[in-house]
């Protein structure tokens, strides 16, 4: 592992939460896996958007590029995956081990909220909890958009498996640094202050993920939940046509769209004028 700077991850975390509205609050919530942080905003009265952020070294606070426009139709509530970098506390004697583990803590966590049913949304690795929340949970998820999502659809690229590698055997802020820079084209375009979040998260003393199949495809095609796919052009993660391909033949209530000019890791702090007009249509319509 590499060194871990608990202060300067804290102080890089908090640098990026600025970044959210005035108004945000920190909730805590207590489930049977651990105590789960909350980063909300929005009016308490409003219909409940729950973000889940990937995998590594993202946490709840990137989602500031889309918090403030969220939050005038619902009350945004993003999540610090238990077990993960951020400030969510995981139970000593009880980790999240399954698929089945994950919903039961969505599930125990949306109790904790006070949320019956809620809107969702995920990036990445967050899409893939979230999507087998729906499949598993369809009663509690109203709509769900799903960020250049991976495993869901399609494998990861052997290139990106190679470059991600030395960072996931010993990561550490320089190797962090590295893989960004290979994966978006060049970090120099990215978010100097969420770049050293994501650096100081390398080492971070983290639970091994859950991890496991794709949704079932069987699962996938009865689902009446309405779900907006977005895919990131540029995204070295997967092969975007087979994400697409698959996701129309599977999906029933599915739009599908892709938003040009960005990888999948400059998600979701990056704001393409394409992402907000897409989310702005999808969440401002009424569920049926």
């Amino acid at each position: 592992m590499g060194r871990y700077d608990g202060d300067a991850f804290q102080a890089a975390y908090d640098k990026v939460l600025a970044k959210w509205p005035a108004d945000r609050e920190a909730l805590r919530v207590p489930t049977p896996f651990g105590t789960t942080h909350v980063n909300a905003c929005g009016p308490a009265d409003a219909p409940p958007l729950v973000l889940l952020p990937g995998g590594g070294g993202a946490t709840s606070t990137s989602w500031y590029a889309q918090a403030a426009h969220l939050a005038r139709t619902h009350r945004v509530l993003a999540v610090d995956l238990i077990g993960a970098p951020g400030r969510s506390e995981p139970a000593a004697d009880r980790h999240p081990r399954t698929v089945a583990d994950l919903a039961a803590w969505l599930d125990a966590l949306l109790d904790g909220l006070g949320v019956t049913e809620a809107d969702f949304g995920g990036h990445s690795y967050g899409a893939w909890i979230a999507l087998h929340h729906a499949v598993r949970a369809p009663d509690r998820m109203r709509r769900l958009f799903l960020l250049d999502p991976t495993q869901c659809f399609a494998g990861f690229k052997a290139a990106y498996l190679l470059h991600a590698l030395p960072m996931l055997l010993r990561p550490t802020p320089a190797r962090a640094r590295a893989f960004l820079d290979w994966e978006t084209g060049g970090a120099a375009g990215l978010d100097p202050d969420w770049l050293r979040l994501q650096e100081a998260a390398a080492g971070f003393p983290a639970a091994r993920p859950v991890t496991g199949p794709r949704p079932a495809p069987d699962a996938l095609r009865v689902l009446n939940t309405p779900v907006l796919l977005l895919v990131a052009a540029n995204s070295r993660s997967h092969d975007m046509y087979e994400v697409t391909d698959q996701a129309g033949e599977l999906l029933p209530r599915a739009e599908i769209d892709v938003v040009p000019g960005v990888s999948h890791h400059a998600l979701p702090q990056s704001a393409p004028p394409e992402l907000a007009r897409r989310l702005s249509e999808f969440l401002g319509e009424r569920p049926e």
